[in-house]
């Protein structure tokens, strides 16, 4: 054995501090395997990172946590207790969707409350929505505890399903599936934006990701305190009590291969990491465009990443407030803002590529629920816009910014009204720092689009397809993005990656935080 393959022994990578990066080396860890999980930013998360200005913590990512079990059973795994280290907390409401004549929806836990919701909006639409609910769940039943939660690197595995696929109707968007049982225009908007959470567009991504509203109803909607950053910080902890070590400010440069095999990294610093196990956190597009950029590649080469359809980009503006906590009482937790045209600016946005006058915003307070975000008396917030990815050359970011925040500021005037006078500390993320801050091709918000030939068997492999002992999880592979998809995707390579040949001791490890 040479020395490379010496040092390599036992040892498991992985690129980037993610949740699905952090969950995969929880479970590389609880298996035996010696790891070290490698990141550029200076806080473990990834996209669910935050940052703290002025006494406000901005999260940066996704807010809410939606199938709480996933994260149970990863800590499980560990031999730990998930809710005796992360204070998770079921929200009520879930939020209030505000459309432009006036009509408000909001999304409650539990099937009576919102029966009750329906009823007040459309009575006529009771039956439609139950149907809608039962066939949620029978989508769940098969999308989400069948495919998400088991490999679909072979073409076998997709040929099996195409039957189920075809009997539930997947060829049809979920927009047009909301739309055959439900009349209302908003109560048809409640059940069918979803997809924009994971990065699709809802009038084409197929009606599997119905089961979304299965999984609100079924598990509520959930908070954890101190934001998804303390979730990231909790699995750091697990990660370091089995002995693994998370390098934060630590940048991979290119995945090392010999004889057809990921050997481990080369860091930006010249440092080698050798390993017989390389999971990639980092957006596929830029595993195989920049980490493999000097290995030959069969499958995802650069002219197929370069046609392959990506999610949107995002506007966030994150700000603080001074003494206006209980200012506002109307705006809630999660207010979502849908603006006059919706549907014609998804068109845009998906397939025109195109910045229009109007918009939709998704604003998050966590102050209402987390008073830790700002300090005493103020407020933190976030506003997000979805808008056309960097490929479609929509606008000069580092221009343009500023002429967008101006109509963002307009639209969350009513909700909010005088905000802009309370103003402390910003933010404001736009596609340019996707791509600068996570390496994300073209800007985009969550990686490939879920649309149904981008998915399960067609996405990028957890497994991968170009090399040996080369491993993805993150929002890019499958099943896919979100909270919940990314935890899985974790769940995934914990089936396909077998424990070393020669175990690791790990520590003892506590039930509980240390």
């Amino acid at each position: 054995m040479d020395q490379n393959a010496a040092a390599a022994r036992g040892r498991a990578i992985v690129i980037g501090a993610g949740l699905g990066g952090l969950a995969s080396a929880m479970r590389l860890g609880a298996k035996g395997w010696q790891v070290t999980v490698v990141d550029r930013l200076d806080r473990p998360g990834g996209r669910g990172s935050s940052i703290t200005d002025q006494g406000h913590r901005f999260d940066l990512g996704p807010t809410i946590v939606t199938v709480p079990q996933t994260l149970r059973d990863l800590w499980a795994a560990c031999g730990r207790d998930f809710d005796a280290e992360v204070d998770l907390r079921p929200l009520d409401p879930y939020y209030e969707i505000r459309f432009q004549d006036g009509a408000r929806f909001t999304m409650r836990p539990g099937v009576p409350a919102m029966r009750e919701e329906v009823a007040r909006l459309s009575p006529s639409d009771l039956p439609g929505f139950d149907r809608f609910l039962n066939e949620a769940r029978t989508r769940y039943d098969f999308g989400f505890q069948d495919l998400g939660r088991r490999p679909m690197h072979r073409l076998v595995d997709l040929i099996k399903v195409l039957p189920k696929f075809a009997m539930m109707r997947a060829d049809r968007s979920v927009h047009a599936h909301a739309a055959r049982r439900v009349s209302h225009p908003a109560l048809r908007f409640a059940l069918s934006f979803h997809p924009l959470f994971i990065g699709g567009d809802p009038f084409r991504v197929t009606s599997m990701y119905a089961l979304v509203s299965h999984l609100e109803s079924a598990f509520g909607v959930h908070y954890a305190m101190g934001g998804v950053q303390a979730i990231a910080d909790a699995m750091t902890r697990v990660i370091e009590a089995q002995g693994g070590e998370v390098r934060l400010r630590t940048e991979a440069d290119e995945i090392l291969v010999a004889k057809g095999r990921a050997t481990g990294i080369r860091l930006k610093t010249g440092e080698t990491l050798p390993a017989e196990v390389t999971v990639s956190n980092a957006d596929p597009g830029f595993t195989y465009g920049q980490l493999l950029r000097n290995h030959r590649k069969r499958r995802w080469t650069d002219a197929r990443l370069a046609r392959s359809r990506w999610s949107m980009g995002l506007f966030v503006w994150y700000f603080g407030t001074k003494g206006t906590r209980q200012m506002w009482p109307d705006a809630g937790h999660h207010t979502i803002l849908v603006g006059p045209r919706y549907r014609e600016h998804i068109r845009d946005l998906f397939r025109a590529g195109r910045i229009t006058e109007d918009m939709s915003l998704y604003i998050h307070r966590p102050t209402v629920t987390d008073p830790s975000a700002a300090p005493p008396g103020d407020d933190t917030f976030y506003a997000l816009s979805p808008v056309p990815h960097l490929g479609h050359d929509a606008a000069d970011w580092s221009t343009f910014a500023d002429t967008y925040k101006h109509r963002v500021a307009k639209m969350l005037e009513p909700l909010i009204p005088g905000f802009r006078r309370h103003i402390t500390a910003e933010r404001i993320f736009t596609p340019e720092t996707f791509r600068d801050r996570y390496h994300s091709p073209f800007g985009a918000g969550f990686s490939l689009e879920p649309r149904i030939l981008q998915s399960a068997w067609f996405r990028p492999h957890n497994i991968s397809e170009e090399l040996q002992g080369l491993y993805l999880c993150g929002a890019g592979t499958h099943p896919g993005a979100g909270v919940p998809g990314v935890i899985g995707t974790a769940e995934i390579l914990d089936q396909l990656i077998p424990p070393p040949a020669h175990r690791a001791m790990p520590r003892a490890l506590p039930l509980a935080a240390e």
